[in-house]
């Protein structure tokens, strides 16, 4: 695919978003780039699993209720959209070296992405309490490392819809179930690392506990544990590359095997 089309058709789609108010101007220009490497490393196949995982994600979170009051809110900005298509962007261009390593590796991220937010989304309508992936002790809606058994079967269901895109088309049957596993792992390891190291703060102003730097107010947060660098769209960055990783250990595996 031409690079000046590959750009042209994700300008395109991110103005669009852009103007819908899925995405903030900073967040569109983000989106241009990462739909031009997605596009460019893994063709329209690549393209299909980002729309899957981009559209469905949106519309989740748009009707999901709030699943914590210190949330960014439901404009994406450009780390947001970083955290969760940068790492399959770059996968997609790693594997233009190979035939079809880039939509292993794009689609493998974007499932773990897609398990994310969709396990965040679908878990807000939970009805019981979260519980701390570390402690199992119950913990408030929002918190770092919680997981519900309705947000986990979310993930998992996030992760499948996004490999069966990948999967069908870029005619790549076996890519569904081990883009749905690796995302489902991701998952798992988003939660692990929330729950481990992710940064803690509170609002002095608010006397809230947060997960940014700078509360919603605007008054800067006081660090209260954990890695103070490490927040909520690092450790989505992480994520997303164990998926896009997993992806490249599956498809070399499955290679060296045919």
């Amino acid at each position: 695919m031409s690079p000046w089309l590959a750009v042209l058709v994700s300008a395109a789609v991110a103005l669009a978003a852009h103007r819908s108010r899925a995405l903030s101007a900073t967040g569109a220009y983000a989106a241009v780039a990462v739909g031009a490497g997605v596009l460019l490393g893994a063709g329209w196949a690549g393209a299909a699993a980002l729309g899957i995982f981009f559209v469905s994600s949106s519309l989740l979170s748009w009707r999901a209720p709030a699943a914590s009051a210190d949330a960014k809110g439901s404009r994406r900005d450009h780390r947001q959209v970083l955290a969760n298509g940068g790492p399959a962007a770059l996968g997609a261009l790693v594997g233009l070296t190979e035939p079809g390593l880039g939509l292993w590796m794009a689609t493998a991220s974007l499932a773990a992405a897609a398990a994310d937010t969709w396990a965040t989304s679908v878990g807000a309508w939970s009805r019981s309490p979260p519980r701390h992936l570390l402690t199992w002790q119950a913990v408030a809606p929002g918190t770092n490392g919680g997981i519900t058994p309705l947000g986990t079967a979310g993930g998992l269901a996030g992760a499948l819809l996004v490999g069966l895109a990948g999967g069908v088309a870029g005619q790549a049957p076996l890519l569904v179930p081990i883009a749905a596993l690796v995302g489902f792992s991701g998952m798992l390891a988003d939660s692990l690392l929330g729950a481990a190291v992710q940064g803690r703060f509170e609002c002095p102003r608010c006397n809230l506990s947060s997960e940014w730097r700078v509360h919603g107010c605007g008054t800067p947060t006081i660090s209260k544990g954990g890695w103070a660098w490490l927040d909520n769209d690092g450790v989505n960055a992480l994520a997303t590359a164990f998926g896009a990783g997993g992806g490249w250990v599956a498809w070399a595996w499955l290679s060296s095997a045919s």
